[in-house]
């Protein structure tokens, strides 16, 4: 069997974050980890090529990483795909799913990666791929590839593949038809009598859940406020120098508007989909209502507006990548010295009175919660 495999630059023996911004390398044979999934799957199996790449280089330039990955592969013939494992690394899992993706679909040939469930990557492809489950703990990197190898071998060899309990992949959403002993209704009984009774069962469709997220302290006296403001609607500066995806988003933007009293349209753009951004485009403060603050920090109704607005692209975004989009914003907010942060959504901004609605809503705050940032992970 020959197998190529994808590693991030940590895994790959380049570095750690300092060497993130590391453009694709191409190895022969193995490398890392490669070495030990070569020796799992037998004498039979070798690794003849290794792709290293650097998390922010590799989401930064996903379409030129995944096609010269794909130029290689087109030159060699390979029976299996390996991406990671990944754990939790967010980066690393977008981009070992977007090129595993390409890889199946493009090639025809089997791939298999490994994730834990929090990472993006997940969301984004589980319905495409065969995605171990590898938890977040790097010590388990034995058991993870050992597990990685035997479902990338009945991949290669075109083998049934059994139940995400069996194989110990992330469920992938399908629902498969096939033959039982028990009608759903008495399955159905057969579970709620085990509930009742405090038995151990397995529901057949496992429910979504979140973890509770605790209200946030009061902002005491606005008027004394620093106030920080941020969006999910995409405006960026015309060309969009972070490059801030229009969904799913990786990545956010910091935009000085010290010094200015009003937002124009010819300086900025919108990286968004899904909702019409014609009013924004035409004018930026009903997105960003950086005239309306101003005239509440004239006003006194706020103490002072910092000097720079935040912005991300909030559509279809997995829940376990805006944790941490939110974590890293809540952070800049805390080192920044701010106090409080109206987030600016969907809900108004392609209306084109937005700035006035946006201007009620915020004089109201006194008498609402808002944030106090005591806590970054908040």
């Amino acid at each position: 069997m020959r197998i190529a495999h994808y590693l991030n630059q940590f895994f790959g023996g380049i570095g750690a974050e300092e060497h993130a911004g590391r453009g694709l390398e191409i190895h022969e044979g193995a490398v890392g980890p490669g070495k030990l999934l070569e020796s799992l799957l037998g004498s039979d199996a070798r690794v003849i090529l290794t792709f290293v790449c650097g998390d922010n280089f590799a989401v930064e330039h996903q379409a030129e990483l995944t096609a010269a990955i794909l130029e290689k592969l087109r030159e060699t013939r390979v029976d299996l795909v390996v991406g990671g494992p990944c754990f939790d690394a967010g980066r690393y899992g977008m981009a070992a799913g977007a090129i595993c993706r390409a890889v199946q679909t493009e090639l025809g040939v089997p791939v298999v990666t490994a994730m834990s469930e929090e990472n993006p990557g997940v969301d984004l492809y589980r319905d495409a791929l065969y995605i171990i489950d590898s938890g977040t703990n790097v010590t388990k990197l034995r058991d993870v590839v050992a597990r990685m190898a035997a479902l990338g071998k009945k991949l290669a060899a075109n083998d049934p593949i059994g139940s995400p309990t069996q194989e110990g992949y992330l469920r992938r959403g399908w629902l498969r038809d096939q033959l039982v002993e028990k009608r759903a209704a008495t399955r159905l009984v057969d579970m709620l009598v085990a509930k009742m009774k405090g038995e151990l069962f397995e529901s057949e469709m496992p429910a979504t859940s979140f973890a509770p997220v605790p209200m946030p302290a009061a902002v005491r006296n606005l008027s004394k406020a620093r106030v920080m403001l941020i969006t999910d609607g995409g405006l960026v500066p015309k060309g969009n120098p972070d490059r801030i995806e229009g969904t799913a988003a990786t990545r956010w933007g910091s935009y000085n508007i010290g010094g200015s009293d009003d937002l124009r349209g010819e300086d900025y753009e919108v990286s968004h989909g899904g909702y019409d951004t014609r009013f924004v485009q035409e004018d930026p403060d009903r997105l960003v209502p950086l005239d309306a603050m101003r005239e509440m920090e004239k006003n006194g109704v706020i103490g002072k507006l910092h000097d720079e607005f935040i912005s991300t692209c909030g559509r279809s975004n997995p829940l376990s990548n805006t944790r941490r989009l939110g974590r890293e914003i809540a952070e800049k907010a805390k080192r920044d010295g701010v106090d409080a942060e109206p987030a600016l959504a969907a809900a108004l901004r392609s209306q084109p009175n937005w700035k006035k609605q946006a201007s009620r809503w915020f004089k109201s705050l006194p008498r609402c919660r808002s944030q106090k940032w005591s806590d970054p992970t908040a």
